[in-house]
């Protein structure tokens, strides 16, 4: 228990499943009373028994179901939420004063049904986290000298020697002293790479060991490190997840008080209590608690039907609203491949001596670019040599020990700060990604490299503001600022920011939120915290189930043309709805403007309010019945 929760006081997850269940048992009673009411049909045209016989099962659901329902609403009420939910309890005890039980249990039905649907969104929302937590082991092995004990994770102190066996998760960041392996950090890094260790190789907490033991001295405590840092962003921005409301709430949160408003007026000028009650039946919000599930379920499937996962319905509500689009880079806007396409090496070395070095160290590294490295290597043909010791700090480039050579993989930046006269020993800048090799202190080559763009990048990006309305666009990576801004260059993406930790990325997109609502869309368990804050959050691929939990939609198979038809989707999805809702209010007005005048009596309100009801209803099933999406973009357009 934590230990700010008092002992024998329900916490509030026990009391929202508390909830959830009596919800479901109103539901399930419903569904049986309902059932009940037409089964007994037949019995009731005997004439002994009567036309009542067959309202006998929608009592009980009358008196439990309405009386859950109603008792919270009125808590709603307390906290000043004024939702379509309340009108639609008036019009519930509407129905049970005219005698009307069959609606008045239909409406049971439909909000219980609901609620019982937000509580499990409500669920899903969370699951992110818990995959997270999921994740991580329980207990550590310390090594001390030939003994190995099991201790909790927060037992870990700075130093200790942690042996990682074979398929465990790595429970802190830390280097290897002894073993070689590799380690699976797709998870952590959003790339689907596996990083070569030896000793020297960081390691971070969150890492999947392969199938050597390594062992590993802590460099921070379990709680510092870097998954539990990722976990904590992740909490916060759960708990700090902005709280939209629903269109049929926003709507019927000035419907419910105006229908009211006019039903007391109606009744206090006439002096007549039936035109209070005929005002409610034609106001009864069946438009709202019917024709827009309806229209988001065709949404839903249309969706499915083309590859896309809609995980939170509301994203195809904001996501016509958003004025913002924030990108991840890597695996997002280009394919997430680097390509070595070149190497200049110095007089007196050759391509393939140098490419060899290098290559034999780049295993141990986690950087995109290494993979590009090994790949030139394999296709050469190249033999692999010895490496003694690696060592790859933040800023620093990777270094260490090949065959008995001293070989860095460095970049132009940190060469010439240490040694201005690099500029005229380093071949010509050139746009796109490049990396220096230095062998035994000396500049042995620069590698130039692509990673291309998505064939359909520069048009999806062009076109987000003249067809989708963006107002800013931007580009937010943790690589380096030349393959960030690169990129911006060839996609015309104005404002891109690179080397951004998970932590600045979650602050900059809650900050843009806060300005205008926003899209952030990108792969990997780094992007999570991101996506969760965001107004939409998209997840681009399918390496990390973790940001599909974070992520309000999910597009498996990368493909902008895909994203461009979510946007198409929900673009008319919004426009189906609000032409159902607000055709249906506003017919659902004149209609309470003849019974308030007395020309609709409740009777022939309720047989109206079914037609408006009905016309609502066809209108909102037309977007199932849609099979072709207009897109914008065609795959392989530049």
């Amino acid at each position: 228990m934590p230990a700010d929760q008092p002992a024998g006081v329900p916490s509030p997850k026990k009391a929202l499943w508390s909830a959830v269940r009596l919800n479901r048992a109103v539901l399930a009673l419903t569904v049986i009373g309902i059932v009940a009411h037409f089964a007994l049909m037949p019995i009731a045209m005997a004439p002994v028994l009567g036309f009542a016989t067959m309202d006998w099962p929608l009592f009980g659901v009358v008196a439990f179901g309405g009386g859950v329902l109603i008792v919270e609403i009125v808590l709603k009420l307390l906290q000043r939420d004024f939702g379509a939910d309340f009108l639609a309890v008036i019009a519930f005890i509407t129905g049970v004063v005219l005698g009307e039980y069959l609606a008045a249990s239909l409406i049971i039905l439909m909000l219980s049904g609901g609620q019982v649907l937000e509580a499990f969104a409500m669920r899903k929302a969370s699951s992110a986290l818990n995959a997270l937590a999921d994740r991580m082991p329980t207990v550590a092995h310390r090594k001390d000298g030939e003994n190995i004990t099991d201790i909790g994770l927060d037992d870990i102190a700075i130093g200790d020697l942690i042996a990682v066996f074979p398929h465990d998760t790595a429970p802190v960041d830390g280097v290897v002293v002894d073993g070689h392996g590799s380690m699976d950090e797709s998870y952590l890094t959003g790339e689907p790479y596996v990083v070569s260790k030896a000793p020297g190789a960081s390691v971070l907490s969150g890492a999947i060991n392969g199938d050597a033991v390594l062992v590993v001295r802590a460099e921070r405590r379990a709680r510092e490190s870097r998954y539990a840092q990722i976990m904590q962003v992740m909490q916060e921005a759960e708990q700090k997840r902005p709280k939209i409301r629903r269109l049929g709430d926003q709507i019927g949160a000035w419907f419910a008080p105006f229908a009211l408003l006019v039903a007391f007026i109606a009744w206090y000028l006439s002096g007549d209590s039936v035109r209070f009650l005929a005002v409610l039946v034609v106001a009864t919000p069946c438009p709202l608690l019917i024709a827009i599930p309806i229209t988001i379920m065709s949404a839903i499937s249309m969706a499915a039907r083309r590859g896309i996962v809609i995980r939170d319905p509301t994203v195809l509500e904001r996501l016509p609203t958003c004025k913002t689009a924030i990108f991840d880079k890597t695996g997002t806007l280009t394919y997430g491949r680097p390509e070595l396409v070149e190497i200049l090496p110095v007089t007196g070395r050759t391509a393939s001596d140098v490419l060899r070095l290098a290559a034999s160290l780049e295993r141990y590294s986690k950087h995109p670019l290494a993979v590009a490295v090994l790949a030139g290597a394999k296709d050469r043909k190249l033999a692999l040599g010895d490496v003694a010791h690696v060592s790859e700090k933040p800023g620093q480039g990777l270094t260490g020990a090949v065959d008995g050579h001293d070989v860095a993989v460095t970049h132009r930046k940190k060469l010439i700060a240490g040694d201005p006269a690099m500029v005229d020993i380093l071949p010509p800048s050139v746009s796109g990604l490049e990396c220096a090799i230095m062998v035994d202190g000396a500049y042995a080559a620069t590698f130039r490299f692509r990673d291309n763009p998505r064939a359909d990048g520069k048009h999806f990006v062009g076109h987000l503001g003249p067809v989708h309305h963006f107002k800013k666009i931007m580009l937010l990576s943790g690589d380096r600022e030349s393959e960030v801004s690169h990129l911006s260059q060839l996609l015309g993406i104005d404002e891109s920011l690179a080397s951004q930790s998970p932590e600045q990325k979650v602050a900059i997109v809650r900050r843009e939120a806060a300005n205008a609502p926003t899209l952030f869309m990108g792969d990997g368990i780094n992007d999570a915290p991101a996506l969760a804050v965001a107004t939409v959050g998209i997840a681009f691929g399918k390496h990390s189930s973790v940001t599909a939990e974070a992520a309000g939609a999910v597009i498996p198979e990368s493909s902008l043309q895909t994203v461009d038809e979510l946007f198409h989707i929900s673009i008319t999805m919004r426009r189906i709805l609000l032409q159902s809702v607000i055709g249906g209010m506003v017919l659902s007005i004149i209609a309470m403007g003849f019974a308030a005048l007395g020309y609709i009596s409740p009777v022939m309100g309720a047989v109206l309010q079914e037609g408006i009801d009905v016309i609502a209803i066809a209108n909102a099933l037309r977007l199932s019945l849609v099979h072709n999406i207009h897109a914008d973009l065609v795959d392989g357009d530049d």
